[in-house]
């Protein structure tokens, strides 16, 4: 999904006809910017615009379910458990969880996502807008090649022609950057011995490769020790939780958060390794008011 909409994107979004958005933006209504004679308008301030043309009463806002959506993690699928929050998992990628946060089946979402400038906010901003959403830093992580035990003469992307490579399903970010890797190697899938069935987790991916599976997949350093793996580090990354911010405040959430600042959690970290808690708690955006 783009940051910015075309003007036929933007008349879709608004229900009317290109002239009028046409019109919209030569009076000042609509944020748009003029690039290389074309009219482009930023997805992120035409939401917010929206948001704040509303009028009228606004109806009591559901409960937010008490689920954490996205990317899994080891290190905080851990402490989700450990600090007896009672939030509840549903993971199935980054851009999975982004799109239930969006939808209000889930309070939180975990997320991965390498952008040119950073991690995550972009990819939030064009899901959500300048929604009520924290975007609240919890690790940064290394990712890399895992290797199976025995694997030889594997070095980097460019070595994996023909080799047997277990997959992570379309809606995990690392599937995305594994598939911009290849392609900057002149690779595809097509070139690669895949197995018929993507591992969900992080964990699946590594127990797959622990018992033989494949030869090769793309996941965490956190995990390489645990399962006997050989890790070749491609990749640091920002994992971070975007949080309806009402949810912040509620006792399963606080209990999560109070958590990730503990000497267990820290502790933790440093047994699997690949991660670094520098800046844990560090919030990278934080959206309008309700």
């Amino acid at each position: 999904m783009s940051e910015y909409l075309t003007t036929r994107e933007l008349a879709d979004l608004l229900r009317i006809g290109e002239r009028k958005a046409y019109d919209l933006a030569s009076s000042g209504e609509v944020p748009c910017v003029r690039a290389m004679g074309k009219l482009l308008f930023p997805r992120a301030e035409v939401l917010a615009w929206l948001n704040a043309s509303r009028s009228g009463p606004h109806s009591a806002k559901p409960p937010l379910p008490n689920i954490v959506a996205g990317s899994h993690d080891p290190l905080l699928d851990w402490a989700l458990r450990e600090s007896g929050s009672g939030l509840a998992t549903y993971y199935d990628g980054s851009f999975d969880g982004l799109q239930r946060l969006a939808n209000r089946d889930a309070q939180a979402a975990v997320l991965h996502i390498h952008e040119s400038d950073g991690f995550n906010v972009h990819s939030l901003l064009n899901a959500v807008g300048e929604a009520p959403v924290v975007l609240y830093e919890v690790a940064v992580r290394q990712r890399g090649l895992l290797l199976a035990p025995g694997t030889e003469n594997i070095s980097g992307f460019g070595d994996l022609e023909q080799r047997s490579v277990i997959l992570r399903q379309d809606s995990a970010a690392s599937q995305r950057l594994f598939d911009a890797q290849m392609e900057a190697c002149g690779l595809s899938r097509d070139d690669l011995n895949t197995l018929p069935a993507c591992a969900r987790t992080e964990e699946e991916l590594a127990i797959a490769l622990h018992d033989g599976k494949a030869e090769v997949g793309f996941g965490l350093g956190a995990l390489a020790q645990l399962y006997g793996l050989r890790f070749i580090p491609t990749h640091s990354e920002r994992l971070d939780l975007a949080i309806w911010r009402r949810a912040c405040f509620d006792p399963p959430m606080l209990k999560l958060l109070k958590f990730l600042h503990s000497n267990n959690f820290c502790h933790r970290a440093k047994e699997l390794g690949g991660y670094d808690l520098t800046d844990v708690g560090r919030i990278h955006h934080n959206g309008a008011s309700d």
